[in-house]
């Protein structure tokens, strides 16, 4: 990350100060950002701030003559691994749509050869304007990428689409467009994440402390690989990462048989979801009162997903082995008796339990060597993990 160029474009919208936050979450990814800023965007948020969180100089005139770019336009659009407009104003994307150039931003959008991403901003009745459209249509035509709007309060006190896109909806679209030709470019990935719920009655279930974070870090970290990518989730309470197609499950038997449904066709299968290994031999039709409710329950075993798909044509098969003892002998047996590439083992017994956490280290355990990986972000993890799939890829 610290090798790619942002060029974050800022335009006059009342949601220029979500921009602040946009260039602050790029700067801490590692990305360098570069920040031009519209006439109007200046007056309503200052150059300065954007100065303070990227630490870079912010370009606002076509002829700063204390700029460090000769010609500053040129110079940016050459640098820009993506360019990034966000809030984008009708008009803005109206003079893109034309070829229309008369300011930096614009000069710089009209040179550029890096993805386009566009943030739209705006009322609702100038989103739904015919000529709006026909402008974003155009551009989409031309191959530029779209992040909202998003619906809900707007500034003039009503409500309707043209709210700024979240901003962790923006950099996950950032993170695919600059991923899109990436190490698993064209390749099908299924990624199962979260904890299922079996259900005892229609309030209580049985479950597992699994949060999902491990999973989902996965999905979008493959996503911004290049791949195409299926996402089946048990119930979680985190953010749908954009660009990847998210199924949603409750019991273990749903998570099987959409598995079972996705994998065709699939590359790799990363199975990080904590499948509740019991259920409620019969779950009751009605919340058990306590007090009356029986103090036990005939329990059935649920199916084993990694064993029901042990024979399925898929490159490469990576499980997850959350353990309390004897780690690594448990996740070799795993491994073999599963048919798996790669186990990624977890030492959830410990004071550093991963469980609901951000953080996480595992021991990567393979046919022929095991790999001990220090406690790091769930989604430096993950990028661990797909560096071995590409390489299990290379050789399948």
């Amino acid at each position: 990350m610290s090798q790619r160029n942002v060029v974050l474009g800022v335009t006059g919208s009342i949601a220029a100060y979500k921009a602040a936050d946009l260039a602050s979450r790029l700067t801490q990814a590692g990305f360098s950002v570069h920040t031009v800023m519209t006439e109007n965007a200046t007056k309503l948020v200052a150059p300065a701030t954007f100065r303070a969180l990227t630490g870079r100089p912010v370009a606002t005139e076509m002829f700063d003559l204390s700029s460090p770019f000769s010609i500053e336009h040129v110079s940016l659009a050459e640098i820009a691994d993506a360019l990034v407009i966000a809030p984008a104003t009708a008009n803005v994307i109206a003079k893109l749509a034309h070829g229309i150039a008369d300011d930096l931003l614009t000069c710089t959008a009209l040179a550029t050869r890096a993805p386009v991403l566009i943030a739209p901003a705006m009322h609702t009745a100038m989103w739904e304007n015919p000529a709006t459209l026909a402008n974003v249509e155009t551009l989409r035509e031309r191959g530029v990428t779209f992040a909202g709007p998003a619906v809900g309060r707007l500034a003039s006190g009503g409500h309707g689409a043209g709210r700024m896109a979240p901003v962790d909806d923006i950099l996950d679209e950032i993170g695919a467009l600059l991923g899109r030709h990436g190490s698993l470019a064209g390749r099908r990935v299924v990624v199962t994440a979260g904890g299922t719920h079996e259900a005892i009655d229609p309030v209580r279930f049985l479950g597992n402390r699994s949060s999902g974070k491990m999973g989902y870090a996965v999905a979008a970290a493959a996503r911004d690989r290049g791949a195409c990518v299926t996402l089946i989730s048990a119930p979680a309470t985190l953010h749908r990462p954009a660009g990847v197609r998210v199924i949603d499950v409750t019991t273990a038997d749903e998570m099987l048989a959409a598995v079972e449904q996705a994998l065709p066709g699939s590359d790799v299968l990363i199975m990080a979801a904590a499948v509740a290994d019991f259920a409620p031999a019969e779950a009751l039709s009605t919340k058990a009162k306590k007090g009356k409710a029986p103090l036990s329950m005939d329990l059935r075993r649920t199916p084993d997903i990694l064993e029901a798909v042990r024979d399925v044509p898929v490159k490469v098969k990576v499980g997850f082995a959350a353990e309390t003892e004897n780690l690594i002998a448990n996740a070799r047996d795993k491994l073999a008796r599963k048919n798996l590439d790669l186990v990624v083992a977890n030492d959830v017994g410990g004071e550093n339990s991963p469980f609901g956490s951000d953080m996480n280290e595992a021991i990567l355990v393979g046919p022929t060597d095991t790999t001990p990986t220090p406690r790091m972000p769930k989604r430096a993890l993950a990028d661990l993990i797909l560096d071995r799939v590409v390489a299990l890829l290379e050789n399948a």
